[in-house]
């Protein structure tokens, strides 16, 4: 079925998949994760999944590929030209944040990938996400050369950033389970402020 044009029902079967895959991918990993674990999250037959995607290695990679530019997307979005570089550099942290907050299991799909050696994302992140980082580390110490921020290693910020807001879906159980009851419920504006405190005071020229 790969590639081929779709009916409306053949369009819903592999929307049904794909997310019943995203389920127990984000939950089990690649290696964990079984045929007939997806087919049955989707309420269908083995056979019947087979014939929309021919093995899990094809589910996996349709997945990964179709989130790859929503998932880059804010760090794309860092503007060189932005007025104010610390508000920028906010935004770029806030909307990772969200995404935490509306995509938990694009983030543990991502992160069980990064942890199993990424042998299926390895050519996008030396071909694809290293050059793009190395644009914004460059846009960043730009604007630490001109006093528009403080003196900062780029690459590390990056990952500080990435740190400090997949954490809150990759390791949401923990977060939950160790916050206040008050807080529990939804960690997300406590985290949204404890965020932009630590990276004002660390990035105000």
């Amino acid at each position: 079925m790969e590639g081929k044009p779709q009916t409306r029902i053949q369009h819903k079967n592999t929307a049904a998949i794909l997310d019943a895959a995203l389920d127990v991918f984000s939950s089990h990993g690649f290696r964990g994760a079984t045929v007939d674990q997806i087919a049955k999250a989707a309420g269908l037959s083995k056979p019947n999944l087979l014939y929309y995607f021919s093995s899990k290695e094809v589910i996996h990679r349709t997945l990964l590929e179709g989130l790859l530019d929503t998932w880059l997307a804010p760090l794309h979005a860092l503007d060189s030209q932005a007025e104010d570089p610390l508000e920028e550099i906010l935004d770029y942290a806030r909307r990772k944040l969200e995404m935490s907050r509306e995509m938990p299991r694009e983030s543990r799909l991502f992160a069980n990938e990064i942890l199993q050696g990424a042998p299926r994302l390895e050519e996008v992140l030396s071909g694809h996400l290293k050059p793009l980082v190395d644009e914004k580390a460059q846009i960043i110490s730009g604007w630490v050369a001109a006093g528009k921020i403080a003196p900062v290693h780029p690459y590390h910020l990056i990952f500080s950033i990435w740190s400090l807001t997949q954490h809150y879906a990759d390791f949401d159980i923990q977060v939950r389970t160790v916050l206040p009851e008050n807080e529990a419920a939804d960690p997300f504006p406590e985290a949204s402020h404890h965020l932009e405190t630590i990276l004002r005071k660390m990035l105000a020229p």
